[in-house]
């Protein structure tokens, strides 16, 4: 299976940089380094590293405490932090600028894994949430480097994909030094998966801070946006926003209440630009840096790394990936802030947040586009069950944060001190 598995690898790798170009287009951080895709880094050597890898931006946000406490408690260490998308890279360097070593990490064909490991010689890796990559875990259990999965989670529909690959996702799991799981749930399938050594510590994102930059954005945002009523729809995926505009057509918002979508992908901006504009309504972009006349209804979020800044100015959030069956996105984003927050069905991602945030009177959560609106509309209006919503919501939140300092006091005892 791992011969195969290579061999596919292999047989991809030519064409794999006509990808990145493609993807280029819309998002051109896809275009640079593209030597670091198979293992080719410029300059000296960093090594004994503590190495980090978050593939998208939500895991590189997710892992911004245990970074700071990596930072704090390991003064004399490099951390190299690495991603596999365009918006994870550019996360990274929002967030943590020269502090950390930013680097792509090699797709998994054994001669790209093995001169990343040669070049960075990590003493430890840590891998956010679950990325199983395994001739990359093959590579570092050749040298000895331990490599743990922290903030893990493992859903029952991945699971099974996981098994069917036998031996190969098996042996990658078992690699894996020790593995911090989110949930009990989740704790189970990555031991039937083949993990070892799993212990359960919460979910990173409850310890997640809005930086002050960030909370001066909402500011602005929300200076912007006038003094009316915000409903943000965050995060959405293909086909939401189409939802949700129809429906925010069918049953306008009270008042002259304002809209605002953030799209989750950059490379979607222009297309829920053209859906608005194809239904005849109005819309400033965020992109546009200037005041929403008080006629229009809708503002298109086309900016990156700013929803919690987004969520920060609203009176109503709801959270996308969650009204058609993508899984759901973070909805403890905007509880963290006490926003009245509403989720679709589909929280598969966030199964245990979700549920525990609905048990708690911190989320609702709808059943269509139609429920969502009604939903907004009935909380738009209601100042006191808004107020509720929020109280519930703070409360929730400080009562799961601490997984940074569970998760610490296991780790920081198996990663060493600076060499």
């Amino acid at each position: 299976m791992r011969a195969l598995y290579s061999l596919l690898w292999r047989c991809a790798a030519p064409w794999l940089p006509l990808r990145l170009w493609w993807r280029g287009r819309k998002e051109p951080g896809y275009r640079t380094r593209i030597g670091e895709r198979y293992g080719y880094y410029r300059g000296t050597p960093q090594q004994g590293v503590i190495w980090l890898h978050a593939v998208s931006a939500g895991e590189t946000r997710a892992a911004a405490p245990l970074i700071k406490r990596l930072l704090a408690e390991r003064p004399h260490s490099r951390v190299l932090l690495t991603a596999m998308t365009s918006s994870g890279d550019e996360a990274a360097r929002a967030l943590y600028g020269d502090r950390v070593i930013r680097a792509w990490l090699p797709y998994d064909l054994p001669a790209a894994v093995a001169r990343f490991v040669a070049h960075f010689s990590p003493r430890a890796g840590i891998v956010m949430e679950t990325e199983v990559w395994p001739n990359l875990m093959r590579e570092c259990a050749r040298h000895d480097m331990p490599v743990f999965l922290v903030n893990a989670r493992l859903s029952a529909r991945s699971a099974a994909g996981y098994a069917r690959l036998g031996a190969l996702t098996h042996d990658a799991f078992a690699a894996f030094a020790g593995v911090a799981a989110q949930t009990a749930d989740d704790a189970a399938r990555l031991a039937q998966a083949g993990a070892h050594n799993v212990q359960v510590f919460g979910n990173l994102k409850f310890d997640m801070q809005m930086q002050p930059a960030q909370q001066a954005l909402a500011a602005t945002l929300r200076a912007r946006f006038g003094s009316r009523r915000i409903f943000v729809a965050g995060s959405t995926r293909d086909g939401e926003e189409a939802l949700i505009v129809d429906a925010l057509r069918a049953s306008p918002l009270p008042g002259n209440a304002l809209t605002v979508i953030v799209p989750r992908h950059p490379q979607r901006f222009d297309d829920v630009g053209s859906i608005l504009a194809a239904r005849g309504c109005a819309y400033v972009r965020r992109s546009d840096a200037r005041d929403v006349p008080a006629d229009v209804a809708f503002v298109l979020g086309d900016s990156m790394g700013e929803m919690s800044a987004y969520y920060s100015a609203a009176d109503v959030a709801f959270v996308g990936g969650s009204l058609l069956p993508f899984g759901g996105q973070n909805l403890i984003e905007p509880i963290a802030q006490g926003v009245p927050t509403l989720i679709g069905e589909y929280t598969l991602n966030f199964a245990e947040a979700a549920r525990g945030a609905v048990a708690a009177g911190a989320a609702l959560r709808v059943a269509n586009a139609a429920d969502l609106v009604a939903n907004v509309r009935r909380l738009l209006g209601d100042d006191a069950g808004r107020a509720t919503m929020h109280a519930h919501a703070l409360a929730f939140h400080a009562a799961h944060r601490g997984a940074i300092d569970r998760l610490w006091q296991w780790l920081a005892p198996k990663i060493g001190d600076a060499a």
